[in-house]
C-alpha cells in the first residue's frame, strides 16, 4: 500500500493536495508562498536591525549621561542620612557604588549590582555594559564607569528601561505583520490574475483540443499572436490539424482512386467468369479460340488486379517505415536486372545502356522494383522498334525513350497516385508506378524528374542518388 496518496486516516499529503489543483491555483499558490517567504525573510531582517539600532542609540544615551561631582556627593550625602534620592531624570536609574559594594540608588527601584559593576569600582575593569532586571520587574541596560569621588575610587552606573525598545519594537512587529499580510494576498491575488491572463492561450488551445477530439473537426486553427512559448505551441498546433487534415484528405482520396482502379479489372473478370460459368450451366461450349482469349482476359485481369493490390500496399505504407534496412548496393548491377526484365516486356525494343560502377545506400527490392517501374513506364511509351536510352554515371541515371512526350501541363501531375495522362488511359497500369518510384527515391536520399527530350521527341527520366562508400572485395 502506497503512502504517497494519502497519510493516516485516508487523507492526502499536502503534495498530493497540490498536484490535483487546477495549474492556476498552483501558480497563485506559488506566488504567493514565495512573496510570504520573501516578505517574511525581509520583515525578520528589518526587525532585527532595528532592534539592534536602537539599543545602539541607548547605548549610545547611556555613555553620554554621566553625574557631575556634585550630583554624586549629594547623591551619597542623602544615602549617608538614610534618606531615599530622588530620581535624578524621568527616564534615568543612577546607583553610586562604592568599592566595599555599597550601593545608592537615585531611582524608582535599586539595580543588582553585578560583578561588573563591581569590578568597575575596584578599578579592575574601564566600563561595564549589561542588562538586568530591577526591583520592580523591569528590564534595565546599565552602563557603569568609574569616578573619583569624594571618598576615593567608585562607580557610578547609568540606567534605562527597554520598555521604550520593546514598545516600539512591539509596534514595528505589528506594522510588519500587518503589511506582510497584505502583501501576500496581494501577491495571491496578482498571481491569479496574472495565471489566469497567461494562460488564456492554453484555455483556447485546450479548448481547441476538446472540440477536435469531440468533433473530428480539423480545421480549427488557434490564433497565433507573438513569439512566445504559447504562440510556437499554437503554430504546431494549427500544423499539426493542417497535416492531419492533408493526411485524412490523401487517405480518402486513396480509398476512392482505389476503389475506381479496381472496379473496372474486376467488372471485366465478373463477366468472364460469368460467360465461363454460364457455358457450365447451359452445357453449350465456347469454340476453342474464344474460349482461349477468354482464359488470356481471365489471366491478365488477375495479374492487374494482383500488381494494383502490391502497389497499393507499397504506398499504404507509413513513410517511416521502411520494407528491410538500408544496405549499400551497387545501383548498376541492380539496374542491369532490372533491364533483363524491361527487356521481357519490349522485346522489340532496343535498349542502348552505358552504365559506370555506382554505390548507393538503399533497400535491394525496393530500389529494384523502383527501376523497374521507370523502365517499364520507357517501354509502355515506346513507338515499335523504337530505342530507349539507360544512362549511369555518377550517381545520375537518365531513361530516355521515343514516345510521344508529356504536355507541360501534366509534368506537375506525373508523380500523384493514381494520375495518368489522357493519352495513357488506354495502356494497361494503375498511375501508381512513378508514385512508388518518388517514394522510394527520396527514401534513399535522391531526387526524380520527367522532363521533355530536347530532341527527338520523348521524355527523359532522370533519378540521382547519392553515393555511398564502396564495398570492400570479398576474398
Amino acid at each position: 500500500m502506497s503512502g504517497s496518496r494519502t497519510g493516516r486516516g485516508g487523507l492526502r499529503s499536502p503534495l498530493a493536495w497540490f498536484r490535483s489543483r487546477p495549474l492556476r491555483s498552483r501558480l497563485a499558490l506559488l506566488t504567493a508562498v514565495a512573496v510570504a517567504v520573501a516578505v517574511g525573510a525581509v520583515s525578520l531582517a528589518c526587525w532585527f536591525v532595528t532592534r539592534a539600532q536602537l539599543e545602539n542609540e541607548l547605548d549610545s544615551s547611556l555613555r553620554n549621561t554621566r553625574l557631575d561631582r556634585n550630583g554624586v556627593q549629594g547623591l551619597l550625602a542623602l544615602c549617608r542620612q538614610g534618606a531615599t534620592p530622588p530620581p535624578v531624570t524621568v527616564s534615568h536609574t543612577v546607583q553610586v557604588i562604592l568599592a566595599d559594594g555599597t550601593v545608592c540608588t537615585a531611582g524608582k527601584a535599586a539595580i543588582p549590582t553585578g560583578v561588573g559593576d563591581l569590578a568597575v569600582a575596584r578599578g579592575q575593569l574601564e566600563f561595564a555594559l549589561h542588562t538586568v532586571k530591577d526591583e520592580a520587574g523591569r528590564e534595565m541596560r546599565v552602563y557603569t564607569y568609574p569616578d573619583n569621588g569624594p571618598i576615593g575610587l567608585l562607580a557610578v552606573s547609568v540606567a534605562r528601561p527597554l520598555d521604550e525598545i520593546d514598545n516600539s519594537m512591539s509596534t514595528l512587529r505589528w506594522m510588519l505583520l500587518l503589511v506582510s499580510g497584505i502583501g501576500v494576498v496581494g501577491a495571491g491575488a496578482a498571481g491569479l490574475w496574472v495565471a489566469r491572463t497567461g494562460l488564456e492561450p492554453v484555455n483556447r488551445l485546450t479548448g481547441a483540443v476538446e472540440h477536435v477530439a469531440a468533433t473530428e473537426d480539423l480545421t480549427v486553427r488557434i490564433p497565433v499572436e507573438g513569439e512566445d512559448e504559447i504562440a510556437r505551441l499554437s503554430r504546431s498546433f494549427n500544423a499539426m490539424t493542417a497535416a492531419l487534415a492533408t493526411s485524412r484528405d490523401r487517405q480518402a482520396q486513396l480509398i476512392a482512386d482505389a476503389g475506381h482502379e479496381l472496379r473496372t479489372p474486376l467488372t471485366s473478370l465478373r463477366t468472364n467468369v460469368e460467360l465461363l460459368a454460364r457455358s457450365e450451366e447451359t452445357g453449350r461450349a465456347i469454340p476453342p479460340d474464344d474460349r482461349r482469349a477468354l482464359m488470356a482476359s481471365v489471366k491478365a485481369q488477375m495479374t492487374e488486379l494482383a500488381a494494383l493490390i502490391g502497389d497499393l500496399q507499397e504506398l499504404a505504407r507509413p513513410d517511416a517505415a521502411q520494407p528491410g534496412p538500408l544496405e549499400v548496393v551497387p545501383l548498376h548491377t541492380i539496374l542491369r536486372t532490372a533491364l533483363d526484365r524491361a527487356r521481357l516486356r519490349g522485346p522489340e525494343l532496343t535498349f542502348v545502356t552505358d552504365l559506370a560502377p555506382w554505390y548507393v545506400r538503399a533497400e535491394p527490392a525496393a530500389l529494384e522494383r523502383a527501376l523497374v517501374n521507370v523502365l517499364d513506364n520507357a517501354v509502355k511509351f515506346s513507338p515499335p522498334r523504337g530505342t530507349v536510352e539507360v544512362t549511369l554515371m555518377r550517381g545520375e541515371l537518365k531513361v530516355r525513350d521515343q514516345g510521344p512526350g508529356i504536355a507541360p501541363d501534366e509534368l506537375p501531375h506525373v508523380f500523384d497516385r493514381f494520375w495518368r495522362s489522357p493519352s495513357a488511359r488506354s495502356l494497361p497500369g494503375s498511375g501508381l508506378g512513378l508514385s512508388i518510384v518518388a517514394r522510394t527515391v527520396h527514401h534513399a536520399g535522391g531526387t526524380v524528374a520527367l522532363t521533355p527530350a530536347e530532341s527527338g521527341g520523348g521524355t527523359v527520366a532522370t533519378v540521382r542518388l547519392p553515393g555511398a562508400p564502396t564495398p570492400p572485395p570479398e576474398l
